[in-house]
């Protein structure tokens, strides 16, 4: 069930997000790499299940780079592309395409047997929320598959942007937003109701010239700071300096480029259906681990030894 209105921290200005990835969208394609090799892994993950979904939802379409990606991959009849940006799902292949906030969708109960998010769903203030919508519109043992930035994302330019206004400014603003962990995230996919949730996560280091070079890439892929928090005073020339310092003094390589880590939550889960496999209850497994590895089994806290 999705919390009280009145009940949801807002984190994000919605607006805000929006308006970034309608000012990235003409240029989207010239920035898109992070979402197309995360809309690739998270499409290797969907090889993984053996069925076809005749009806799916893309939510955070980000101009068609999944649908792009799942092109000739069969198994999807109907593709519907939606995202919070109208001009990124203008920019979408194919007819089935609308604005559409993830907070509050627009689709009826059991539309879809899949449900697709790449790269979107960190920006939303009710996350709980949004993922019970997602698991009501699916189906029946309908799938629902997401990628999302988790927590350690950009922490090389949070750790900048902090040493430099505490230096300048003698206090500090959210530039960097805040992210789930891994353990949040697989707590929120059983709060939201699907069966045989999984979360688990990878990272991916990119580098480049400068701390410039890397704030003008989130401009271009329409993640700039969208923090309700954030300052709204003009940022002053010696604040931006001193953070690419920091940056570079921090971080950079021995060629000078500096790294900006993107650390991917994936998501999984079912919408409950009659003859779901269930979780086995603790205690009824048929075979012991210890006999498996050839091991003495311990107690807790103790190390197992070979017999």
């Amino acid at each position: 069930m999705a919390e009280n209105a009145n009940d949801i921290r807002h984190v994000f200005d919605r607006r805000a997000v929006r308006r970034r990835r309608d000012r990235a969208a003409a240029t989207f394609g010239a920035h898109d790499f992070l979402f197309r090799e995360v809309a690739d892994r998270l499409c290797e993950r969907l090889e993984d299940v053996r069925r076809g979904f005749p009806a799916a939802l893309d939510l955070g379409s980000h101009g068609g780079v999944l649908a792009a990606t799942l092109a000739g991959r069969g198994g999807i009849e109907t593709l519907v592309q939606a995202d919070l940006s109208p001009a990124m799902a203008a920019r979408a292949p194919g007819p089935l395409r609308l604005a559409a906030d993830e907070e509050a969708l627009p689709f009826a109960d059991a539309s879809f047997d899949l449900a697709l998010s790449c790269l979107s769903l960190h920006w939303v203030n009710d996350l709980p929320g949004a993922l019970a919508q997602l698991r009501r519109a699916l189906k029946p043992d309908g799938l629902f598959l997401a990628a999302m930035l988790g927590a350690g994302t950009l922490d090389e330019l949070r750790g900048a942007w902090i040493e430099a206004e505490s230096a300048e400014e003698g206090g500090v603003s959210p530039r960097v937003s805040p992210f789930a962990d891994l353990a949040d995230a697989a707590a929120l996919l059983q709060r939201a109701g699907f069966a045989l949730p999984v979360a688990d996560a990878d990272t991916i280091t990119v580098t480049w010239p400068d701390p410039f070079a890397l704030m003008r890439e989130l401009r271009g892929m329409g993640e700039a700071n969208a923090n309700e928090g954030r300052g709204r005073a003009p940022l002053r020339r010696g604040t931006l300096l001193a953070a690419a310092r920091a940056y570079a003094e921090r971080h950079a390589d021995a060629d000078g480029r500096i790294p900006a880590t993107f650390r991917v939550l994936y998501l999984s889960g079912w919408a409950p259906a009659s003859g779901q496999p269930k979780p086995l209850r603790p205690g009824s497994a048929q075979a012991r681990l210890a006999d498996a590895l050839d091991a003495e089994e311990r107690p807790a806290g103790d190390k197992a030894r070979p017999k």
